[in-house]
């Protein structure tokens, strides 16, 4: 659903991201992963339409993104940010519903359809016990929640998720990859950058590694997140099985 060819972004006069390219399909969970100053999050913010780029090109369902107006890629693409700059003393239902302005234009009462969407993606973000209360008094990792549970009600197809579980506890990250897999089980497209090599291989699908704003390696993340890869890229080495390990009670 996602195509990337030969993205170049250059931002205060340096170059951030040099010929990169990425290709993300549908029923697939793709991990954006590299070191700190990879260009991971510019990628991300590149693929949203977010960045002007310098050379290249993104296209999404085979349409040019940059031919895309505002409302139509919102409805395409949804966009989950690392940090967010919401501060405003809005609720947490208010903050979900405005993942329907694509669709509605912010005018109007919202639709049956609107609600559905917005109550469907509290449930499943887990963020419905939240709905009374204010999203600038949120813990940053229920407010993660509640962006993530925006973006679904979006109903967008592509949903692009940056860290997403930085701030989550143990618990909730394992329900955030869980639901990830479900919504790319749905047909969905998913890309997400992450940090940690060991949930990359256990939740993602394909992954591209960067370095220095390059692709140093893509294709299927068990070919990715390999020993060569990790010392050429991160300079440590691999060792396999030392983490800990966790799961969901009741699943395997």
């Amino acid at each position: 659903m996602i195509e990337a060819r030969a993205l170049e972004v250059v931002r205060d006069g340096r170059r951030v991201l040099d010929g990169v390219a990425l290709d993300a399909a549908d029923s697939e969970v793709t991990a954006i992963l590299g070191p700190n100053g990879a260009g991971k999050s510019t990628l991300l913010c590149a693929l949203a339409g977010l960045l002007p780029v310098a050379s290249g090109a993104v296209r999404i369902d085979g349409a040019p993104l940059a031919t895309l107006d505002p409302r139509e890629r919102a409805r395409r693409i949804a966009y989950v940010p690392q940090k967010t700059e919401l501060r405003a003393a809005l609720g947490v239902e208010t903050v979900v519903s405005h993942g329907r302005y694509a669709h509605t234009g912010g005018l109007g009462r919202p639709s049956p359809r609107d609600l559905r969407a917005i109550e469907g993606a509290m449930q499943r973000a887990d963020v419905a016990a939240l709905r009374g209360r204010r999203f600038d008094r949120l813990s940053t990792g229920e407010q993660r929640r509640v962006l993530i549970a925006r973006a679904l009600a979006t109903e967008a197809r592509t949903i692009l998720l940056d860290e997403p579980a930085a701030a989550l506890d143990v618990r909730h990250a394992l329900e955030l990859y869980a639901l990830l897999g479900e919504l790319a089980g749905e047909g969905l497209c998913l890309v997400v950058v992450l940090h940690g090599l060991d949930e990359a291989r256990r939740f993602t699908h394909r992954a591209t590694l960067l370095v220095g704003g390059r692709v140093a390696a893509a294709g299927p993340t068990s070919e990715v997140v390999t020993a060569p890869h990790v010392r050429d890229v991160y300079g440590v080495e691999l060792v396999e099985d030392a983490a800990l390990g966790f799961r969901l009670e009741g699943r395997e």
